[in-house]
């Protein structure tokens, strides 16, 4: 993921996160909103709780390569935040990103509905 391709200030997140409209998985919840972009931009979540530093980054950089070989995510132009639920705390890399793809299917729906 490039510098520019990600959501990076604390208003930005709010903003997605209660202007946009959420979907939600086993262990993935995704908030999603248009952009003024060409490009679609992310942000990665993993909180406090579910552990410390080391734990948080590995989960980051897991999600980070899904979101790297997943090249329908990157044609929408929006902006996404992605936030881990404590049940994917322990799952493996497999079946993060089984969900999280199927999930990405889900956003295609709903996007092609309209």
């Amino acid at each position: 993921m490039k510098k520019k391709i990600i959501v990076k200030t604390h208003r930005e997140f709010n903003n997605i996160i209660n202007k946009g409209k959420k979907i939600n998985s086993k262990y993935f919840v995704i908030y999603y909103d248009k952009n003024n972009l060409n490009i679609s931009r992310y942000g990665i979540s993993v909180g406090t709780k579910l552990g410390n530093a080391v734990f948080r980054n590995k989960y980051k950089r897991k999600i980070r390569s899904i979101i790297d070989s997943n090249s329908t995510i990157k044609e929408y132009k929006k902006d996404f935040i992605i936030i881990l639920k404590k049940s994917g705390s322990n799952k493996k890399y497999k079946d993060l990103k089984e969900d999280l793809d199927n999930l990405v299917l889900k956003i295609k729906g709903e996007l092609n509905e309209k």
